[in-house]
């Protein structure tokens, strides 16, 4: 039974993997805008997106096979601020993002 409980329980991610997962996210997120955002300025809000995964990795782990609340998650604590790094509009933004993220 033990080996049932260490093969399915929930490991964090590496930092590694956390930063690649949100490049990926923001880089389809990008895409689906069909709207040029500068490398620098993607960079900054891959930075930001980061940080916060980090803050919340727990909750995140917790949730990770629930896409719909961790796109919420996303909309509420993180696409204000990308919007305005990016000069997008945010609406446009949440649904870019969750159209690229499956949420």
């Amino acid at each position: 039974m033990k080996m049932f409980q260490e093969k399915h329980s929930s490991q964090l991610p590496n930092p590694r993997s956390i930063r690649r997962a949100c490049g990926k996210e923001l880089y389809r997120t990008v895409k689906r805008l069909k709207q040029h955002i500068p490398a620098a300025l993607v960079e900054q809000a891959e930075q930001l997106y980061v940080k916060r995964v980090f803050g919340n990795l727990i909750w995140i782990t917790e949730n990770r096979s629930n896409r719909k609340v961790l796109a919420d998650w996303w909309d509420e604590e993180i696409s204000e601020e990308i919007a305005l790094l990016w000069n997008v509009d945010r609406t446009k933004l949440m649904q870019a993002f969750r159209d690229a993220f499956g949420g």
